[in-house]
């Protein structure tokens, strides 16, 4: 039986979740990351099927009509979203599917294939969050300003988590991320594969 699932990861601005997610894939071969699919042309050296699946607005929307897509949004002329195919065949393969997701966005897939399983990462506090945003010394004084606002907002969400994993150091949070992988992996491994196909799917078969 596989022990595949999908994991999604929010968390604030700052919070540390690229690289969390890199280190992750360094210690655990069976996670992956999501790939999105996107209308828009590629730039200089993206791949297809690498940095997102490239398609026409007809394709995405013949997804749409489907119901293929797990989350998607449109900005300006074009579409991005999750293409819900390619999980599939990956949590069968075993894997662990990350999908990193602001909150509205992990609201929306929790409410359309309730077995995943989300995760929110915390800063140990909003006053290390602000000296990490600093330390980008990308934005000015009035866009931190503007990102913390948002990140209180998200914080005060994170309790409609499955888990809260406070990443002080990456290390620490990597290896608690793995051991709710593990034991997530572990309590799904005598079901069948299709438990965890999404609730508009698994309606219909």
């Amino acid at each position: 039986m596989s022990s595949g699932f999908v994991l999604v990861l929010s968390g604030p601005s700052g919070a540390g979740k690229d690289t969390v997610i890199d280190a992750l894939l360094t210690k655990d071969k069976d996670t992956i990351v999501s790939i999105s699919m996107t209308t828009r042309k590629p730039r200089p050296g993206e791949v297809d099927g690498k940095d997102y699946y490239f398609v026409t607005k007809e394709e995405f929307e013949k997804n749409i009509e489907a119901d293929e897509m797990l989350e998607y949004a449109k900005y300006g002329d074009n579409y991005y979203g999750t293409p819900m195919k390619p999980i599939r065949e990956w949590t069968k393969q075993g894997k662990t599917v990350l999908l990193k997701i602001e909150v509205q966005g992990a609201s929306k897939i929790k409410e359309k294939w309730p077995e995943v399983c989300t995760m929110f990462l915390m800063p140990p506090s909003v006053y290390a969050l602000r000296q990490r945003l600093e330390e980008r010394n990308t934005e000015s004084e009035e866009e931190i300003e503007q990102r913390l606002a948002i990140a209180r907002s998200e914080i005060s969400r994170s309790y409609d988590y499955d888990y809260i994993i406070v990443n002080d150091r990456v290390d620490e949070a990597v290896d608690n991320i793995l051991e709710v992988i593990n034991r997530y992996r572990g309590m799904i491994r005598d079901y069948s594969e299709d438990v965890f196909e999404p609730a508009a799917t698994a309606a219909e078969s």
